[in-house]
């Protein structure tokens, strides 16, 4: 499945060089693991797009299945920037489930550390409410990206909630060399 974004092929802005890496389309190598103390365990599928329009920001969307029944779960989009001149990363990030976020951490390499700065919800928003989010993406050496992420509600303390591995299966689209 390729993004439903078309994008013209244009250089990467040179301030965002640094997570070129991340770059493409990556599919779930096997079904991720989600637990919370609230739920019960459950294994996923996911495909993540970064891609980018030559600004200084990186595009990206996360479509969450269910592992058997493919049944669509969870859906995020945004943008990720980097500050000038430094390794502090952003990720603004809109989900489907009526949760906006800022999260903002630090690059170190081909890793990248986040933790929530600012949630915003729908006044619907089913309780109990997200409190924080951390999250680690990571290039392993295999060229494999991992990805780990952690949650906090009113009633739960800060917890791994994901786990999962992606491969990439399309390169990004023009980089600058």
């Amino acid at each position: 499945m390729s993004c439903p974004v078309s994008q013209p092929a244009v250089d990467l802005n040179p301030a965002m060089l640094p997570l070129e890496w991340l770059l493409g389309t990556w599919e779930s190598d096997e079904p991720g693991q989600g637990s919370f103390p609230t739920i019960s365990p459950f294994h996923y599928n996911e495909t993540l797009y970064f891609t980018h329009v030559g600004q200084p920001v990186i595009n990206f969307m996360f479509n969450a299945f269910h592992a058997e029944s493919k049944k669509p779960l969870h859906r995020e989009s945004g943008f990720i920037r980097i500050q000038p001149g430094t390794n502090t990363v952003a990720f603004i990030i809109a989900q489907n489930l009526g949760l906006v976020e800022i999260e903002e951490g630090e690059l170190e390499g081909q890793k990248l550390t986040l933790q929530s700065r600012a949630l915003a919800r729908t006044s619907f928003a089913k309780q109990p409410y997200v409190q924080q989010i951390s999250r680690v993406f990571q290039l392993r050496s295999d060229g494999r990206l991992e990805q780990t992420m952690f949650m906090a509600l009113d009633n739960q303390p800060l917890t791994q909630h994901l786990h999962i591995t992606y491969r990439r299966t399309s390169s990004s689209l023009k980089s600058q060399q």
